[in-house]
């Protein structure tokens, strides 16, 4: 059986409010959890209309408090936008409220553009090149204390959260490596340098306390219905959502677009086609192929899967058709 992870951006769609997309996140993940996903991960975005997860933290407890054996984290936490202590105070506190449940994804972009990010940070000082040193200080606030130590996390201390790294790049790959953690790489929306990136971390992976051999996660798109062109109808929902981020006009979760490719622009084609190199969409035999493809091309340990489908039960569908197609598909063991 593969590995299958959920990641959640908890799409807020057109018409509807953050309390209809965060109370479909938890129906979502109470009917993932039912058919055997592994994990539920959700993302720290800002300023974005169409996202309703950017308060992470919350959201994770939300997701965790209505599940029970699921693995909830971030995929990920911006780490330029917080101090290393809160972050291990909250997720120590997630961890306190649900034991061996609870994971860290970590991030150095700033999930947002610059004039947001200096609203969150009230200053642009903060460096994310200082991000490999952040994520040590973060690492050393989960840990056992030290003796003398004189700043700790409570909760956070000695909870031993597991740390995943984030990226889109080689950077990413490189410091998880050489921390020893496991890499989750966004192939979802920025697939160009997977293949490298991937090389990269296997081949100067370090073990650590946390991870004795390289652990791949990659972000993979599925659109699945019972016929294929029911999958590419709901696919143009995402597709447009995407178009709309590249272009600067984030907004809520369009609804499916009708004959959607004779609306596209030969830019917005060039674009579109860089993201079919990490997506699945058809019906049942069409997913199982594609994904088959590219786990043997990626040897990848867990897919993390995004679906952003406008309406709530097809998208629930989706991520059944999804598990049932993938589940003769060999991957790694879970990190």
């Amino acid at each position: 059986m593969p590995v299958l992870s959920v990641l959640d951006l908890s799409p807020i769609t057109a018409g509807a409010n953050p309390s209809q997309a965060l109370d479909n996140s938890l129906r979502l993940a109470q009917h993932t959890e039912a058919l055997g996903y592994h994990r539920y991960w959700v993302a720290e975005h800002h300023n974005m209309p169409g996202i309703a997860s950017a308060a992470t933290a919350v959201v994770i407890g939300h997701i965790a408090g209505g599940t029970t054996k699921l693995r909830v984290g971030s995929g990920g936490i911006m780490l330029p936008n917080h101090s290393p202590l809160m972050v291990a105070e909250q997720f120590g506190t997630l961890a306190a409220l649900y034991p061996n449940r609870i994971d860290l994804g970590l991030g150095r972009a700033p999930g947002t553009d610059g004039v947001t990010a200096h609203a969150l940070r009230r200053t642009l000082h903060s460096d994310p090149n200082q991000f490999p040193q952040d994520v040590l200080e973060l690492k050393g606030y989960l840990a056992d204390a030290q003796e003398n130590q004189k700043v700790l996390a409570i909760p956070g201390q000695g909870s031993h959260v597991p740390l995943y790294i984030l990226g889109s790049s080689l950077f990413g790959a490189q410091l998880a490596a050489i921390l020893g953690l496991p890499f989750a790489f966004a192939s979802h929306f920025a697939p160009a340098a997977m293949m490298r990136a991937i090389a990269l971390y296997r081949e100067e992976f370090t073990p650590s306390e946390q991870l004795q051999q390289p652990y791949v996660m990659l972000g993979y798109n599925i659109c699945a219905a019972d016929t294929e062109a029911e999958a590419w109808r709901l696919r143009t929902s995402g597709l447009r959502a995407l178009l709309n981020l590249r272009q600067g006009r984030p907004g809520p979760l369009p609804a499916p677009i009708e004959n959607f490719e004779a609306t596209l622009t030969a830019t917005e084609q060039s674009i579109l086609a860089q993201s079919d190199a990490a997506a699945a969409v058809g019906n049942f035999d069409q997913v199982r192929d594609q994904v088959a493809a590219f786990v043997a091309q990626t040897q990848v340990d867990e897919l993390i899967i995004t679906s952003q489908i406008f309406d709530h039960d097809a998208r629930c569908h989706s991520y059944s058709i999804a598990y049932e197609a993938c589940a003769n598909i060999q991957m790694g063991s879970v990190a």
